[in-house]
């Protein structure tokens, strides 16, 4: 839990740390940007996106060229996302070309807002689906429909994190990473 309250509460630091530690293990890398968060510059297919207030421009343009947009759920942490006036044209830009968006916890309402889930299913914490502007709502661990890929909250971070993997190399990596972990062993 960063100081000064910039990852939101303890479950919003679930959602990045559980989700983000799994893709970063298997070979998925990542980018962490903003709040008091470590700042990771480089060539990533994956963006596991955080503001605190908004995000610089310079920031930003770090986006070009990557494959998906990772936004955690959480509060503060969802309104400040959907706050960002350049992370939800970016957001947009991504869903528009057909690239990949995920969002976890109350972070799909902030896609629902952005007509990203129109005419899609998805999914997202309980007391936040009647919050989903559009997007119908199914009640489902992990929903992937199309380009986007929503979860419902801290509990179903790693079936998140494996439909991640799964969109960003294969089903068999996503599989390995879950027999890792011990995630579906049968006992």
């Amino acid at each position: 839990h960063a100081p000064g309250g910039a990852t939101g509460d303890d479950g919003d630091l679930m959602h990045r740390v559980l989700g983000g530690q799994l893709v970063d293990d298997h070979g998925v890398a990542r980018l962490v940007i903003g709040g008091e968060l470590p700042l990771v510059l480089g060539d990533h297919p994956a963006l596991l996106l955080r503001t605190r207030d908004d995000l610089d421009l310079r920031v930003l343009q770090v986006l070009h060229g990557d494959e998906m947009l990772i936004l955690p759920g959480g509060i503060p942490g969802t309104p400040n996302l959907r706050a960002c006036d350049l992370l939800c044209e970016k957001l947009k830009e991504f869903a528009a070309n057909g690239k990949k968006v995920a969002a976890v916890c109350a972070a799909p309402t902030v896609l629902g807002e952005l007509g990203i889930l129109a005419g899609k299913k998805a999914t997202c914490y309980p007391s936040f689906a009647d919050k989903l502007a559009t997007g119908d709502y199914v009640k489902l661990p992990v929903v992937t429909d199309g380009n986007v890929i929503t979860s419902r909250g801290m509990g179903t971070c790693i079936e998140f994190a494996g439909a991640i993997i799964e969109a960003l190399k294969d089903k068999a990596t996503a599989d390995a990473v879950k027999e890792a972990i011990i995630y579906n062993d049968v006992y």
